[in-house]
């Protein structure tokens, strides 16, 4: 592996960069020593970080590279983020831009878009994922129902919404229980799998053994919201042999670690570097088309972070149909497209929405118009009458 790990931290005007940055160069390392271990002054010094360049922004702040030895880690997120950015974020504004790791380092994904889509047996074309709506208040039967509509429409993948977690009233095992009967209906039908990526929650220990129930009964994929639950937590199942099916890592909490814009982390690092050095398959994050307000470079640094690692991008948050010319414009064929109401809001009930995407598929890869004029009565129709063309 190799020997250095790279960070960048931005510092607003007016802070002293250089010195900022050799108080994270000792203090986040050996830290500083006195006579009594001046026979193991080599050793200690071999465990600095070292800075690397400054260099002046446009907008007045201050870009720091420090190499940290990649000896002072054991390979996991916990102890990384620890050291790059630990303790040092409670000292002032500075914000982590990016991170650069050795490409051993950490837990590659088992699976990611092209696993994903071998599963699916899916290749030729962008893959189309729902979400169940209403978040909550729904019995596990409530969800069969719901993905009755969408199985046969072409559905490749459904989750839980991320607010859901193992209820009494709708139990994640309940859940996958009654589903199951629709999968296996879709899957002799069509000869296709359908993904259920099923939301975990509970402790660590609760975690990991619900998974474990979960796929042992034939579950096919996972959702966890990595920021709340923890990157030990999906570095652990994706190294699970018990656990051989593609996780999909939720988003939330990110805006609590990197919008503000001289503090925390910078989206493309997190979501992108560190979410597919952790393990997970596939990363959910806001599109910048989307209903949550999102910068369009920082998503164009999320997707290549995640596709330098074979990760799965899945551009969600406010994704309708009317937005898929401008979408694949961006993306190409490779990317999942990840929609909640604009597929279960759609005027002609959730299977239209489905088929919606496909029609829009099908006119993007005949480059066929999208005006709305000369668009068909049909699926696609009414949800760019709804909803608009981006």
């Amino acid at each position: 592996m190799s020997h250095v790990i790279e960070v960048d931290y931005q510092f607003p005007a007016g802070v002293d960069a250089a010195r900022q940055a050799q108080a994270i160069a000792i203090g986040q390392t050996a830290g500083s020593w006195d006579a009594r271990f001046q026979h193991r002054e080599a050793q200690l010094r071999g465990h600095l970080a070292e800075l690397r360049d400054i260099r002046s922004l446009p907008s007045g702040r201050q870009l720091v590279t420090i190499a940290f030895p990649a000896e002072n880690v054991d390979g996991r997120m916990g102890s990384l983020l620890t050291m790059i950015f630990g303790k040092y974020s409670l000292a002032g504004p500075a914000k982590v831009m990016a991170i650069r790791l050795p490409v051993d380092y950490g837990q590659a994904c088992r699976f990611g878009l092209a696993g994903i889509r071998k599963k699916l047996h899916v290749a030729e074309r962008p893959l189309i994922m729902a979400i169940f709506k209403p978040a909550l208040g729904l019995s596990a039967e409530d969800h069969a129902e719901i993905l009755a509509e969408v199985a046969m429409a072409g559905l490749d993948i459904i989750k839980d919404d991320e607010i859901l977690p193992n209820l009494p009233s709708a139990a994640t095992l309940a859940r996958w229980e009654a589903c199951v009967p629709i999968i296996e209906a879709r899957r002799d039908r069509t000869g296709r799998d359908l993904l259920y990526a099923m939301n975990l929650s509970g402790d660590a220990r609760q975690v990991q053994d619900l998974a474990r129930q979960l796929v042992a009964r034939g579950a096919n994929a996972l959702l966890l919201n990595v920021l709340t639950y923890g990157f030990p937590i999906l570095e652990a199942l994706a190294a699970d042999p018990e656990v051989n099916v593609p996780i999909f890592a939720h988003p939330a909490l990110a805006g609590a670690w990197c919008a503000a814009p001289d503090h925390g982390f910078a989206y493309p690092a997190l979501l992108g570097t560190v979410m597919s050095y952790a393990g997970a398959d596939a990363v959910l994050y806001p599109a910048h088309y989307g209903s949550l307000p999102f910068p369009e470079t920082d998503e164009q640094g999320i997707v290549q972070a995640l596709r330098a690692r074979d990760v799965a991008p899945v551009p969600s948050a406010g994704v309708h149909p009317g937005m898929l010319s401008a979408i694949l414009k961006d993306y190409g064929k490779d990317v999942i497209l990840n929609a909640g109401t604009g597929i279960m809001d759609h005027p002609m009930g959730p299977a239209s929405g489905v088929l919606a995407f496909h029609e829009g598929l099908e006119r993007w890869q005949d480059g066929a118009s999208w005006q709305l004029s000369d668009l068909p009565a049909g699926p696609l129709r009414a949800a760019v009458e709804k909803w608009g063309n981006a």
